[in-house]
């Protein structure tokens, strides 16, 4: 069963770029903040990079003006998030976060199986928004879909 509004996000370790590659705990992601975790299937896939990831990074001033932090996370190392945020023109404070086996996509029941495609296991898409750890609001895609985890919809839907 995925994670429900109310619920404490699991702990997780994930990977960035940062003078190396750097671990980050669940703590240090959304710990004393508010954020919203947008997911994608994979870096570098054409919803992904011709939307999703457009998206927020188009927002982030939004996001910010309201105190929230944007993070994107995909089921990749993080040389490959680093590279694909470069390709984006990510701004610097929005964290490109690796899920590297999927264990944190797992652990929320968010995860869908794409070895069909050649993938592996992968994150479905969606957004949640966590108060401190807490997650506040989720959105989690339909199959195929990109409509309630687009950084507009998120805005627009944000609880109070």
């Amino acid at each position: 069963m995925p994670i429900q509004i109310g619920e404490r996000l699991p702990e997780a370790t994930f990977n960035v770029v940062k003078d190396g590659v750097q671990a980050l705990s669940t703590a240090d992601v959304f710990g004393g903040r508010k954020v919203v975790l947008f997911a994608v299937p994979g870096a570098f896939t054409p919803t992904c990079s011709a939307k999703h990831l457009p998206g927020y990074v188009e927002q982030i001033g939004q996001f910010k003006e309201r105190d929230i932090q944007p993070v994107c996370m995909a089921v990749n190392d993080a040389f490959v998030m680093d590279a694909w945020g470069k390709s984006q023109s990510v701004p610097e404070g929005m964290l490109m976060l690796a899920d590297g086996n999927g264990a944190f996509a797992q652990a929320l029941g968010l995860e869908m199986d794409a070895t069909a495609f050649g993938m592996g296991v992968r994150s479905k898409r969606f957004a949640l928004y966590a108060d401190d750890g807490v997650v506040k609001g989720l959105w989690v895609e339909a199959p195929g879909e990109f409509k309630v985890s687009s950084a507009e919809h998120v805005l627009a839907n944000l609880p109070a």
